[in-house]
């Protein structure tokens, strides 16, 4: 007997951290009674933490994020009954207004992707919000003014080392180089590679397309910070040698204005940029495309690439208009199952610590706490033995 099976099944199954959890949360029950709001990318490995929370009692109500919503996850969430406000928008406004949705069912519990819904709370506070988890270092930053204002346990998963091995370094800089050559199907032997920002992810990130045969620099503001890069055998070229000798460049830093249009005399003729930080505003491509240099823009629509002509006949191309590039383009996959499964069920676990009243205000934007790393450390090794 034949089935045909999903992909959504496909990352079910691969997800066995999130399974076992699950099959522990339909005896426990910790989110029974409670409605967690979640705004995180929706693709299929989202489905299996959503599906873990929903094991443990929860009632969900989800939106994503800009640009990675993938309607099949959307279709699959409703079919199990639950509410959805999302569609795949790059539209700032309609993806605010899918967060304001999910706000106004004033969920007992947040789990946040990029400090959206977090930010909409603090300006709407209502009663019942206990807490909940931001996944990642863009939202942190974002969120850190607000302390004051949310004063409830916010646990940071970014912040976990296991999210910053695992998912950051390896799984972002595998995903990253996976996505630049499912763009462009161009190879990356002999290339110059400038990777910007040398955290976790930037790590990963030149790694990888160092381990392809690629001539990798990197550029971190933070002088010790490229000192490490130039000691693991990189080079650190100041930032404008960085930009014109490089074929790809590379944003993974979590801030704004990484590119700009005030680079365009220096990117080189035929050069790829591609961003791989949570924002889409690392690489400025807005202003590109209404800057008075550029002569003309060519849309490769089915590959999600467009090609700047300047006016002094160089061009260069930017991947996913700038997007996170592994959730973009086409058939966007994320990051490796194995590591959405370690950091998921750090999520899963830290809701779980929340829902509980196991923390309190003074958890208010902190790192996951080490207990809670060191069980989901242990369930893992315990599976892969």
């Amino acid at each position: 007997m034949q089935k045909n099976a999903t992909r959504i099944e496909w990352i079910g199954d691969s997800c066995r951290l999130l399974k076992a959890t699950a099959a522990e949360f339909e005896a426990t029950r910790p989110f029974k009674g409670l409605t967690i709001g979640t705004g995180i990318h929706l693709e299929p490995k989202t489905v299996a933490l959503l599906m873990t929370l929903k094991a443990g009692g929860a009632r969900l109500v989800c939106t994503g994020n800009l640009n990675s919503t993938q309607p099949s996850t959307v279709e699959f969430l409703r079919s199990e009954g639950i509410d959805v406000f999302a569609t795949q928008t790059t539209d700032p406004v309609a993806h605010r207004n899918s967060l304001e949705a999910v706000i106004a069912e004033k969920p007992d519990l947040l789990l946040d992707n990029g400090g959206d819904l977090f930010a909409i709370a603090a300006e709407k506070p209502y009663a019942n919000l206990l807490g909940g988890t931001e996944e990642t270092t863009s939202g942190r930053t974002r969120l850190l003014p607000m302390r004051g204002r949310l004063s409830m346990p916010i646990l940071v998963i970014n912040d976990s080392p296991i999210k910053q091995f695992a998912e950051n370094r390896h799984a972002v800089g595998q995903s990253l180089f996976e996505s630049y050559m499912r763009f462009t199907n161009r190879s990356t032997n002999g290339k110059r590679v400038t990777v910007f920002g040398y955290g976790a992810c930037g790590k990963g990130t030149a790694a990888c397309f160092r381990n392809a045969f690629a001539r990798v620099s990197v550029v971190d503001i933070d002088p010790v910070t490229a000192l490490e890069a130039h000691l693991d055998g990189f080079n650190t070229p100041l930032r404008e040698q960085a930009i014109r000798s490089a074929d790809v460049l590379v944003t993974v830093t979590g801030f704004a204005d990484i590119v700009t249009a005030a680079d365009l005399p220096l990117i080189k003729n035929g050069a790829i940029l591609m961003n791989g930080g949570h924002f889409p505003h690392e690489i400025d491509v807005a202003a590109f495309r209404d800057h008075p240099d550029v002569i003309r823009i060519d849309r490769y629509e089915a590959d999600h690439i467009e090609t700047f002509h300047l006016r002094d006949g160089r061009s260069f191309h930017v991947l996913g208009g700038g997007h996170m590039a592994n959730l973009a383009g086409p058939r966007p996959l994320g990051n490796s199952v194995e590591s959405m499964d370690l950091g998921f069920t750090l999520q899963a676990r830290c809701l779980e610590l929340v829902a509980r009243r196991a923390v309190g205000p003074e958890a208010c934007i902190v790192p996951v706490p080490k207990e809670i790393d060191a069980m989901v450390a242990s369930a893992y090794l315990d599976l892969a033995r």
